[in-house]
Formats: C-alpha cells, structure tokens, sequence
C-alpha cells in the first residue's frame, strides 16, 4: 500500500516486476526492429538517432519507415491485450476473445464494406472498422439477452456471428472486382507494412483516451466475475458496468483492426500469459496491455526476417502462433475438467 497525504493504492509487486520485464522486453525487440533489415544500422547508431543525433541515412530509415511501424505495432498490442483483458473478464470464459466472440469479424466487415463499396479512404474505413464493431456488439447483446447476460451464452452467440459475418465477408469478396478485391485481401489479412505518422497518431490518440476509461470502469471487473448476484451485492451496478467495458472493448478492436486490419490471436493469448506470471487475480489490464504489445512486435519481427527473400504478414505469424496455443488451452482446459 503506498500512501501520500489523504490518497492510498494498493500495488501487487508481482504485478509491477512482471509488467517491467515484460516492458523491458519489448524495449529490447523494438531496438532489434529498428536496427535490423535491408539497410542494417548499428544499435548505438540507432540510439543516437532516437536521440536526434544521428546521420541523414539512420534518420531516413528508422524515422520515415521502421519506427512509425514498430509504434503502430505496439498501439495495435496495447489495444489488442486490453480488449481480450476485459472480454475474457465479462464473459468469465477464458475463450471469450474478441477474436471468438464476433467484434474483430464485425470490425472487419465494417472496414470491407467500405472498402468496396464505398470505395473508402484510409481514414473512412477505419471509421468503417469502428462502426462494424460497435453495431456487432449491439447486435451480440441483444441476442444473448436474457434476463441478464451469461458469459457462456455470450462466447456461443458470438462464435455462431462470428461464422455468419466470416461468410458474409467472404461473399462480398466474392462479388467485388479484382482491383478491390486485392485491396481487401491486403487488409484484411493483417499487416504493418507500410505504416506512417498517421497511422502512429490516429491508434495512440485513440488508445490514450480509451487506456483510461479502462482502468476505471474496469474496477468492477473483478467484482464482475463473482456473477452478478454477488456484484451488485457488493454495489456494483452489473449491467451498466458490462455495457460501458463492451463498448469500450469493442472501441478497442476497432482501432487496432483500423490501424492494421485484423490480427488474430494476440487478443486471446496475452491476457492469459500475463495472468500466468502474475498470478493475480483479476484482469490484469495493465500486465495483459504490455505483453499483447511484446507479442505483436514480436510477430511482426518474426515476420519480417523469418525468410529472407519474403517478409510474411503479421497475421500469418500471429494465427500460426496463436492456433497452436488455442490447441494448447484446450488440451489444459480439458485436463484440468473445466471443459
């Protein structure tokens, strides 16, 4: 407990050491991002140019290419590990993903939708993104609705939209000329290649209003998961907690969806990892936040320099990696009798 005048917190000092290293890991692969590649740079060449020190060329490289990558990645991590964070708290089903539960399908049919039909710029599909999302989570309460929310009918009504919406984009794929239908392809499968400024302002302004509103509507979290009997005896008012964390979830997976179209399996595996080293109980927002951001710079390097004369998306690694700890989960959860 650290006190100052008349204010208290309270800190886990696990929590904080797991979430340093964790930081310091990504610190550690962001240099390695930054001084590796086609025109590779020296680490202390690297440092001096973060530092606006360095030559013409350095500058050039890491300023105008690989470092507003690597930021978007990182936004695009933090977002991701936040939203599974606090899915996987309201449903209390450590499937219940965005990834399972329909939002990141939702977001994507919403950015596809403009994409070909609206013949949308950047900026409008990813409103398109937002609007998709924000209209399945709409779509999912309502249909899951029954006297209250169950996590369990939740995860099943969003694997069943998660289907239907995965066949709707599909059909519109379809149905599109070639032209748009490359542009998709090249959205949807999920990349950071060719990431500038903007993309870096747009996720971070939006993941420094939204990281915020997660903290403090996600105090009732915990309460939350003790079922709503026994939160809304401790004073928490359940429905309005749960529609205030879906929404901002669902904002969430918007803006990473938006920024880098959708990337699969980060949402699902960083809150359950961050939970295994801390061992705390809760969400753990702030621990979930870094490690999704560890893991898709991680992928994204993984991506880039795992062949040498082809650089895979982001999603290809992240689905590659994330399938096989989904069969992991589910052998653990089998064994330990929770399935």
């Amino acid at each position: 407990m650290l006190r100052a005048g008349g204010v208290s917190v309270r800190y886990n000092r696990r929590t904080l050491l797991v979430g340093g290293i964790i930081v310091a890991l990504t610190v550690v692969v962001g240099l390695f991002a930054l001084d590796s590649g086609d025109y590779p740079l020296p680490l202390d060449e690297v440092v001096r140019t973060l530092f606006g020190q360095g030559k013409p060329a350095a500058e050039f490289v890491i300023e105008s290419l690989r470092l507003p990558r690597l930021l978007t990645g990182v936004g695009v991590g933090v977002a991701l590990g936040a939203a599974g964070a606090v899915f996987q708290s309201l449903t209390r089903n450590p499937l219940g993903s965005p990834d399972m539960i329909g939002f990141t399908q939702g977001s994507a049919a919403g950015g596809i939708v403009v994409i070909l039909l609206l013949n949308g710029t950047a900026a409008q599909t990813s409103v398109g993104a937002l609007l998709g999302g924000l209209l399945t989570a709409v779509l999912l309460y309502a249909l899951a609705w029954r006297e209250g929310i169950s996590g369990y009918r939740l995860v099943l009504v969003g694997v069943g939209m998660t289907a239907i919406l995965a066949a709707a984009n599909a059909y519109l794929l379809a149905r599109a000329q070639l032209s748009d239908a490359q542009r998709v392809v090249a959205w949807q499968v999920g990349s950071l290649a060719g990431r500038e400024w903007t993309h870096v302002t747009g996720i971070w302004v939006t993941v420094a209003v939204l990281v915020p509103l997660a903290l403090i509507l996600g105090r009732p979290l915990r309460m939350l998961e003790l079922g709503d009997d026994a939160a809304i005896g401790l004073g928490v008012s359940a429905n309005r907690a749960r529609i205030g964390l879906l929404a901002v979830g669902v904002c969430f997976v918007a803006v990473a969806t938006a920024a880098a179209g959708p990337v699969p399996f980060v949402a699902l595996a960083a809150p359950h990892i961050a939970r295994r080293l801390t061992r705390a109980a809760g969400p753990n927002l702030g621990p979930s936040m870094c490690m999704g951001a560890l893991l898709t710079i991680s992928a994204d390097y993984a991506a880039q320099h795992t062949f040498d004369d082809t650089q895979l998306p982001l999603g290809v690694v992240t689905s590659i990696s994330g399938g096989a700890y989904l069969v992991w989960l589910l052998i653990w959860q089998r064994r330990a009798g929770r399935l």
